[in-house]
């Protein structure tokens, strides 16, 4: 049996058949490494995956974070796991190695992430700790850089981002925190956060937090915030630890999901002896943060990734073990089958398969992306990739969160009454996913993200070209047996979505500057089908090419044969899924996006429209 996590030979054929991430390693940036060396680090990122990070993160649902006396304990082993992560190198794989890094690509880190992220509380500590060190090394001083980036890069301490306050969640802008400056150009910090993931906890010595404060005198708004060092414990010059700095915390959230991680509330200076010091400048607070939005808005995207590939695995592992009824090809009363054999059960996985691998080669897709700026030898092709993650990065983090939910649910649904109950663990995805279609903005956001700066780049040429780019795969599929009604089908809807932003504008222009903001989120999810279509269309033109060689080699020349093959031969079969995959989205998931993006040109505003008391009195 493989992996109950990932598709190993998926992730190997999107990486290296479909993307050709080795290609990379011709770039003096990364011609220290070759595909072998990324195999090898893809082993190893799952053998720790499925050996420490999951059992841990099955036990943290059961043991959770717990608080007392104003101190947060994690799950036993979460800090002896953080610190097998460090030493394998794998909280800084992408930094340079005069730093403690690989200088690894990022879209292999997006890979082994997908593995990580099966637990989510555990990878909190390394995301939040590597984010926030990397704003002090983009933006702060050689010391700062010293006696912070430092130590959490090399797993002494941890980090986080304390932004969000009561009444100022998605908008920071309306926070109270404050800053007061004191003569040695530190700051006083004075206030509360809420909703800060790892605010408190035993994990590391000290806790060095990112805080957003605006100092007294400075305009409202964003635009009058800046961001501050703020350590649990101060930090000497050489470097020891110092007297505690005033952070309280004054308790953790009782959630749904998520039970290791522990989510506190902290309380800053209540004794005007909390001290901050400034990263970067005045005022720059929210630039220097967002530097790291659509790195962290990935991840998320990740994690619901990981949630839905683990979701399906489980689900078709039940599948097969699972007998339950009678076949519906071969009724025998006195015979039970694998429910796997119900063709609604084979609808269900089938549609899981066909999102986990769609959404993977996205994902994957943008983190090459995001290589491929890195190693641009121009600033035209630099820009250009660039924009690109740009427009992507709303669907990477939207799209796979809200699909986490849904196929956590329908794994749930094929377990039937054992799915519900705690014996297997996808209960606990279900509970454990859903946050994570609020975390780094919600869907919302990132659908208003989409629609009224991304969509609309570079005067929409960018959305225009990348929808245009995917006309070549579309020929190259009706260059293949059997494929002409389907690159069809993939043509309509990529073609109506192309029409949206004029949609949008003209239902603006003519007086309803609402309607944008109502279709927001349909948008994105229309988006999101097409995306992926292509991604699963791009995948199955190289499968079917690859899976034509292998019946000539193997002389499987008629369907009987190949048929035959498919059964006995597991590339046969990997490759003949990959291709079925393709074929069951653009069948069945494209023609329902059509009537969405109908639904968006149609023009209704009833949601507007209503009175607030008509929703219920």
């Amino acid at each position: 049996m493989g992996s109950m996590l990932v598709d190993e030979r998926d992730i190997r054929f999107v990486l290296f058949e479909q993307l050709k991430v080795q290609e990379l390693c011709g770039n003096g940036k990364f011609s220290e490494f070759s595909g072998e060396v990324f195999e090898m680090v893809l082993a190893e990122a799952l053998k720790f995956a499925e050996n420490i990070l999951f059992p841990l993160n099955i036990k943290g649902d059961k043991e959770s974070a717990r608080f007392e006396d104003g101190k947060v304990y994690s799950t036993p082993g979460t800090k002896e796991a953080y610190q097998r992560f460090v030493e394998g190198g794998w909280l800084t794989p992408c930094e340079d190695e005069e730093i403690g890094g690989q200088g690894m690509p990022h879209v292999i880190m997006t890979a082994t992430h997908e593995m990580f992220f099966v637990n989510f509380p555990f990878m909190c500590y390394v995301n939040l700790t590597h984010d926030a060190a990397k704003l002090i090394e983009l933006y702060g001083t050689d010391e700062q850089k010293r006696l912070y980036m430092e130590p959490m890069y090399g797993g002494q301490w941890t980090g986080t981002m304390a932004l969000t306050e009561a009444g100022a969640g998605s908008d920071v802008g309306v926070g109270k925190c404050k800053a007061i400056r004191k003569p040695d150009g530190t700051y006083f910090i004075v206030g509360s956060k809420i909703f800060i993931t790892n605010g408190e906890h035993d994990v590391a010595e000290n806790i060095v937090h990112m805080v957003l404060a605006r100092i007294e005198g400075d305009p409202p708004g964003t635009k009058g915030l800046s961001i501050f060092i703020v350590p649990k414990y101060r930090v000497n010059k050489d470097g020891s630890l110092g007297e505690h700095n005033d952070i309280n915390c004054v308790g953790i959230e009782h959630k749904m999901g998520l039970n290791a991680s522990p989510t506190t509330s902290l309380a800053f200076g209540e004794n005007r002896k909390c001290t901050g010091y400034i990263l970067g400048q005045e005022r720059e607070g929210i630039k220097i943060m967002f530097h790291m939005m659509n790195v962290s808005r990935l991840e998320v995207g990740m994690w619901g990734q990981s949630v839905c590939s683990a979701s399906y695995l489980h689900a078709l592992n039940y599948a097969r073990e699972r007998e339950q009824g009678m076949s519906v090809a071969k009724p025998d009363p006195l015979k039970q089958v694998p429910i796997i054999e119900h063709p609604d059960i084979r609808r269900q996985l089938l549609t899981m398969k066909a999102h986990v691998e769609g959404m993977r080669a996205m994902l994957y897709y943008c983190g090459y992306a995001m290589d491929r700026t890195g190693v641009a030898e121009d600033d035209e092709e630099r820009q250009r990739w660039g924009r690109l993650v740009d427009l992507l990065i709303p669907i990477c983090k939207a799209y796979p969160t809200e699909k986490g939910v849904l196929f956590a649910s329908d794994a749930i649904q094929i377990h039937g009454g054992y799915g519900y109950s705690s014996e297997y663990p996808v209960e606990q995805f279900m509970r454990d996913s859903k946050v994570a279609c609020i975390f780094e903005g919600t869907t919302g956001i990132q659908a208003m993200d989409l629609t009224f700066r991304k969509l609309g780049m570079k005067k929409g040429k960018v959305f225009a070209d990348f929808l245009a780019g995917m006309d070549e795969m579309a020929d190259r599929a009706d260059r293949l047996s059997g494929w002409k009604k389907y690159a069809d089908q993939f043509r309509k809807t990529k073609n109506a979505l192309s029409e949206i932003p004029s949609v949008l504008a003209e239902h603006a222009g003519k007086g309803t500057p609402v309607y944008p903001f109502l279709k927001a989120t349909p948008v994105l999810e229309a988006a999101g089908d097409v995306v992926v279509s292509w991604f699963l269309l791009w995948g199955a033109v190289v499968a079917q090419e690859k899976l034509e060689a292998l019946f000539l080699e193997k002389g499987a020349e008629d369907s009987a044969r190949q048929e035959e093959l498919i059964k006995e031969n597991a590339e046969a079969a990997y490759l003949a899924g990959k291709v079925q995959s393709a074929r069951f989205f653009i069948g069945g998931v494209l023609p329902v996006t059509d009537g969405k993006i109908e639904a968006i040109k149609w023009g209704d505003c009833s949601a507007w429209e209503t009175q607030d008391r008509s929703f219920g009195v």
